[in-house]
């Protein structure tokens, strides 16, 4: 089957998915990459070049940074997005966090959105959308890099959401109000992205 493209993207349920142990996957999936402009490709090569450097980059105890899966969790109508008040890091952030090992970074996306939010039926969209570096500052521990590979992931039409102990709260947004939620300029650039493509994938849906 043909690698997912963003012109042929790939739409995959959890159970299509299977954890991948080995580190050089995602060097692969950098290299796949398709960078829309040149600090997305600056992104990638920094990327690239980390993996190559650490080889416990999927790591959570790799103490420079490591790689973390984020999802872009879109609504039925690809009109809204979901966003979390993060427990630890007080601040409005989209579904994501640690891979664990796992370098299958789209199923690590899924899974931790589907912890996060308890959405029944997400579906994750192949290949990834977005990707993001920057310092995280948690509670008791050192400050380090979350090198953020970022999927959209869509929510069937009855999407029911039920947080857990990461958030203190969950809502479903349009993109023009992610600013006053004091969310970031990676995410704002995500939630463009990310809505651009899921509108896409659902107006060449069958009728």
């Amino acid at each position: 089957m043909a690698e997912p493209t963003l012109a042929r993207p790939r739409t995959l349920r959890a159970d299509e998915l299977v954890p991948d142990a080995d580190p050089a996957s995602v060097v692969r999936l950098l290299e796949r990459y398709e960078a829309v402009d040149a600090e997305q490709e600056r992104l990638r090569a920094t990327m690239v070049a980390f993996a190559a450097a650490h080889p416990d980059a999927l790591w959570r105890s790799c103490p420079e940074g490591h790689f973390t899966g984020s999802a872009l969790v879109v609504d039925a109508d690809a009109e809204r997005v979901l966003v979390l008040f993060h427990t630890k890091l007080q601040r409005w952030l989209q579904p994501g966090g640690h891979v664990d090992g796992d370098a299958d970074l789209a199923g690590a996306a899924l899974r931790e959105a589907t912890e996060e939010t308890g959405i029944v039926g997400l579906r994750v969209v192949a290949p990834a959308v977005d990707l993001d570096i920057h310092e995280v500052r948690p509670p008791a521990e050192p400050p380090h890099l979350h090198l953020d590979v970022r999927y959209v992931v869509l929510a069937p039409e009855d999407a029911a959401v039920v947080g857990n102990h990461e958030s203190q709260a969950l809502r479903w947004v349009a993109p023009d109000e992610l600013p006053a939620l004091g969310a970031d300029a990676g995410l704002v650039r995500l939630a463009g992205r990310g809505l651009a493509l899921a509108r896409r994938l659902g107006s060449s849906a069958p009728g």
